[in-house]
């Protein structure tokens, strides 16, 4: 079974009488220091042009595209993903499989760089970052993502205040906003530190503190000793790695554990209780809470569904 997607909702179709075109048909939204942007695509199409004034995020909704950004790289871009498009840079998109009955749906908020420079200053300045050479900010070479639950969220919350006819849409669009571009720089943090650590793990406490984590899972894990890995007290470990990355170390923890007892379970010779045991749970009945929390089913309805798929 794959990893669940976190896409943003899909939004109502536009009725085909009011298509203005059936290939990035475009409804806007216009905020203070952004502009929505929700696209619809109803045909196939191919080298479609799309460019922008600002910095736009993006972010699938439903069915495909394939991206061509900077020259010639290519990729395939689904629901479940986002895409960082720097100012001026010119995309050009195909619509392999978009039909009337299977539409792509995409939206694209063109920040004003003003707000992003602001939110950049207001964290460097008050919420500094544990290395001393790191800042926050959004990296454009690290523009294609897999979108978190907390952004995901976020997204929707933007969208939805966008479109409201609230009197007050602009100030909470703001403090909307404002929280995407945290979880834009976390989940790129993330990746640094989560995917990349083998790479970094000299250069950045945290990474080395994952690499400890990922070699050493089914261990007895406490904040303690992964503070003292890091060389910082657990108070001040504890917060800046959840305010850096998004998540407490613990959850990543627990995160880890859920992702290997999934790998696990495919192998019907270990039972449930040696699979929890041997990632380091100490009770069966918590390992299942828990993986039913991530996993919305438990590890033996996991494995069943593993089996009937053989």
């Amino acid at each position: 079974m794959k990893k669940p997607l976190f896409t943003p909702q899909k939004q109502l179709l536009t009725p085909t009488e009011h298509l203005d075109t059936l290939v990035e048909h475009k409804s806007i939204y216009t905020l203070e220091n952004c502009e929505l942007n929700i696209f619809e695509t109803h045909q196939r199409a191919e080298n479609v042009k799309l460019c922008f004034d600002s910095l736009t995020f993006t972010a699938m909704l439903r069915g495909k595209k394939v991206m061509h950004l900077f020259g010639s790289e290519h990729f395939d871009y689904l629901p479940g993903e986002s895409v960082i498009v720097p100012a001026q840079e010119e995309m050009l998109i195909d619509f392999p499989e978009a039909t009337a009955q299977n539409p792509t749906q995409c939206i694209a908020l063109a920040i004003d760089s003003k707000k992003i420079k602001q939110t950049m200053e207001l964290l460097n300045e008050k919420y500094k970052k544990v290395e001393h050479f790191d800042t926050w900010q959004i990296h454009e070479h690290q523009y294609h993502l897999k979108n978190s639950e907390e952004l995901v969220s976020t997204i929707d919350r933007l969208v939805h205040v966008s479109r409201s006819n609230d009197k007050a849409k602009d100030i909470f669009a703001e403090l909307a906003l404002q929280e995407l571009l945290i979880r834009l720089m976390q989940s790129q943090a993330r990746q640094v530190i989560f995917e990349d650590y083998q790479q970094n793990m000299n250069r950045f406490r945290f990474a080395y503190v994952v690499k400890y984590i990922k070699e050493n899972i089914a261990n007895d894990l406490t904040v303690k000793r992964l503070s003292d890995l890091a060389c910082m007290s657990e108070s001040h470990f504890f917060k800046s790695f959840k305010r850096e990355l998004g998540i407490s170390p613990m959850d990543f923890v627990v995160q880890e554990r859920i992702h290997l007892a999934k790998k696990m379970l495919q192998n019907t010779a270990k039972s449930i209780t040696d699979i929890c045991f041997e990632l380091g749970f100490n009770s069966v009945n918590y390992f299942s809470t828990l993986f039913k929390k991530y996993e919305k089913v438990s590890p033996k309805s996991y494995r069943e569904q593993l089996i009937r798929k053989k």
